[in-house]
């Protein structure tokens, strides 16, 4: 395949098929199948989202030559939106909280966005008041907002999704992935529901996040995790969350790695230890489909192979 651009690598990612001869959780006959998204050219599911945001900004005429894009972000939406930016020859200012991985900040910064910090016990709600703020001051300024903006989910119904039942179909048994802006997961979700009613639907957070009723506090995992819950969760049959400790997704993490040869995200190794016990539950035969988010090489400054304590 010949491209001229970068952003025409993005989407098609393939599906790793997990079955019990990886894992003794998953019944004979069934399998996992995980949608590697962090071989997009950004290295993370949100290159799908990036470029959404940026092309419905444009059509709607909130986008102009010369408008500066301001977004909060943890930082795989700053990559994916500074992509989508950096081809239409767009300013970019990313509103980070300011201990969130380094290699993300370096890699938003290599695509010519400016970064601008906001404390990290303010979590992501700081950042979002951040952003709003930088708005207001800018003159031509665009905040596409992606816990608000419901090109969010769009983004993963018109592209994700399709992807998923062209290569699974219909009959996908649960889907399993990570909320945080709840877009991806909620994208999904309709699309599988329009297809298949009895989808069962598992919501993935780490220790810290508050959709299964724990109490908010930071956490190690990143890129999923809520401090209030996403709208776009709303009206959706969820069947329920798995809620994921640090030291469980670290481990799983590593495992897939070294197993594997998977060097993903603790998202994704927090969305395998829900796949995973979400599948065992499940008759033989099941297809259980989840996602894995991002590249690990953006976390290594964490130690994200290697700390002992988890």
């Amino acid at each position: 395949m010949i491209i001229d651009s970068i952003q025409g690598a993005i989407g098609h990612t393939p599906l790793l098929r997990f079955t019990h001869q990886h894992f003794s959780e998953i019944p004979e006959g069934s399998a996992i199948y995980a949608k590697l998204e962090y071989l997009n050219p950004g290295g993370s599911i949100k290159d799908r989202l990036g470029v959404y945001l940026i092309e419905e900004g444009l059509a709607q005429g909130r986008i102009k030559e010369g408008t500066t894009i301001i977004e909060p972000t943890a930082g795989n939406t700053g990559i994916g939106v500074a992509l989508a930016a950096l081809a239409a020859g767009l300013p970019t200012i990313f509103v980070v909280p300011e201990k969130f991985s380094m290699e993300k900040q370096a890699l938003m910064k290599a695509l010519g966005a400016k970064i601008v910090h906001t404390p990290t016990d303010e979590g992501i709600s700081g950042a979002i008041a951040e952003a709003k703020r930088l708005h207001e001051e800018i003159i031509d300024s665009y905040l596409p907002l992606q816990f608000e903006n419901p090109a969010n989910p769009e983004a993963y119904y018109r592209t994700l999704a399709p992807e998923l039942v062209a290569d699974l179909g219909a009959e996908i048994t649960s889907f399993v992935a990570g909320i945080g802006s709840g877009g991806t997961f909620s994208g999904v979700a309709r699309y599988l529901l329009e297809r298949n009613p009895a989808v069962r639907l598992i919501g993935v957070e780490p220790e810290g996040s508050i959709l299964n009723g724990g109490a908010s506090h930071g956490h190690e995992i990143e890129g999923i995790g809520v401090e209030f819950i996403p709208a776009f969760l709303e009206g959706l049959p969820i069947s329920g969350f798995t809620t994921v400790s640090d030291a469980d997704g670290f481990a799983m993490t590593r495992r897939l790695a070294k197993e594997h040869g998977a060097l993903i995200g603790s998202s994704s190794g927090a969305a395998m230890v829900a796949a995973l016990a979400e599948i065992a539950k499940l008759p033989a035969g099941s297809r259980v489909a989840t996602i894995f988010p991002d590249a690990g090489d953006r976390y290594l400054s964490k130690d994200i192979y290697s700390r002992e304590e988890y």
